[in-house]
């Protein structure tokens, strides 16, 4: 986990993580691994844009930023997911349970706006990387969204949700 030990302890906290200087050390890092790593893939897309005529720069770069944006999104989620467990761990008490912190946290980040959702919904995992994806390959920055995710997990009644979660899982 790219926080190490460290609890993020409120959404200003984890807003400062996200746009903070401090990682940016570690992203060069990240950017010149994704590249790396992308550099296969734009070989067998340069390939393919022969047959589209699109230039491979196009696609490289394309490559690069749909990367790039699914790094920022998992920092994000691990950044409100370090948020929830410390939330859920004051609210009851005890360790957080890892699968309702994932469930939590991908819901609030998918919709910020709306009431937390503990129903399976086996498309939340597309639902993301979709966003992330389009996200790259349009431009479109998730600082705002990880910014009212962060926002939304302070409102919830995490104790609530939590007590909810343990009595549904009792009743299976």
């Amino acid at each position: 986990m790219l926080l190490g030990d460290k609890r993020v302890a409120s959404a200003a906290e984890g807003s400062r993580l996200l746009s903070g200087e401090e990682h940016s050390e570690a992203l060069a890092d990240d950017i010149q691994r994704i590249v790396l790593l992308a550099v296969p893939v734009v070989r067998v897309l340069a390939r393919g844009a022969r047959v589209v005529k699109l230039p491979w720069v196009v696609i490289a770069s394309t490559a690069v930023a749909v990367g790039i944006a699914v790094r920022t999104g998992v920092n994000e989620i691990q950044v409100l997911s370090s948020l929830l467990a410390y939330r859920l761990e004051q609210a009851t008490g005890e360790p957080a349970d890892p699968a309702l912190v994932k469930k939590v946290a991908i819901d609030l980040y998918l919709h910020p706006k709306r009431q937390v959702r503990l129903t399976d919904d086996k498309l939340h995992l597309v639902r993301l990387t979709r966003k992330w994806v389009l996200g790259g390959i349009f431009g479109r920055k998730t600082e705002k969204r990880a910014n009212r995710a962060l926002a939304a997990a302070e409102r919830v009644d995490l104790g609530a949700l939590a007590a909810s979660w343990n009595s549904e899982r009792r009743s299976r």
